[in-house]
């Protein structure tokens, strides 16, 4: 197991992060350490807080009080924004990769253009170089046969393994995920949930926002269960499912698990 608590192998670290929008708190006192190639889950109903605190990794969001730092740097805060802090917010975001639910392919570029376009505009990699990196990409997640076709042409779950792919092209030190599997039909979730079990082996580090409660006690290191802006409760899977602590855990889970 990996040693979650330790904060000197953080990759992902908040500290005390509240997030408005207006008059409303979408986070509340976060504090959450994420290591160096753990696999975390976050569980909790629509509207917990579970996307904001994942959006605000890769700036997205961002957060008014407190500390978020990824990877070394540290996330600016809004009012750093208005003051020029932007440069960091795009070193941060060079190292995350984010799938989210919905595919957000480019519908008049094909799969590999798709892939290739970032690390060409971000990175100032050769097309050459770029589309080698995205064939080998697409035969990772099993889809290099689809090379040349385009998005329209493609399953739910094969446009979300490219979007995996192209997410992967600019080698991300963290990977986000926000609830992606919850487009497609049932029949399809299972591909690519494969892909992501495989970047688990990999060591990938993860966020994983996902109402997936059978891949949630598989593959994470910790699930966290979050409910109105704040954790509630958080540690290994079979404590969380089998045992909750906390009354709110265990409502929750008694209704979701029960379909």
């Amino acid at each position: 197991m990996r040693r979650p608590d330790d904060s000197s192998q953080a990759m992902v670290a908040f500290a005390n992060v509240n997030k408005f929008y207006g008059n409303f708190q979408a986070l509340c006192d976060v504090t959450l350490s994420v290591s160096a190639g753990e696999v975390v889950v976050l569980i909790g109903a629509s509207g917990s807080g579970k996307s904001t605190l994942i959006r605000c990794v890769n700036g997205l969001e961002t957060h008014q009080d407190g500390c978020v730092v990824v990877d070394g740097f540290t996330m600016p805060t809004t009012k750093d924004l208005e003051f020029g802090g932007e440069k960091a917010l795009h070193q941060i975001r060079r190292g995350v990769g984010m799938v989210f639910q919905q595919f957000n392919l480019f519908p008049h570029k094909t799969v590999i253009e798709n892939i290739a376009l970032a690390p060409m505009r971000v990175r100032r990699k050769s097309r050459q170089e770029a589309e080698t990196v995205a064939l080998r990409l697409l035969d990772r997640v099993g889809l290099r046969d689809q090379a040349q076709k385009y998005p329209g042409q493609l399953s739910g779950g094969q446009q979300q393994r490219v979007a995996i792919a192209r997410s992967l092209a600019m080698e991300p030190h963290v990977m986000l995920f926000d609830e992606p599997t919850s487009a497609l039909d049932p029949e399809l979730v299972g591909e690519v949930l494969d892909v992501m079990r495989e970047l688990r082996t990999d060591g990938m580090t993860m966020m994983i926002v996902t109402h997936e409660m059978a891949f949630a006690r598989e593959v994470a290191d910790r699930v966290i269960y979050m409910d109105r802006g704040a954790i509630v409760e958080a540690g290994q899977p079979g404590q969380i499912f089998d045992e909750p602590r906390n009354e709110r855990t265990r409502s929750f889970l008694s209704r979701v698990l029960k379909h």
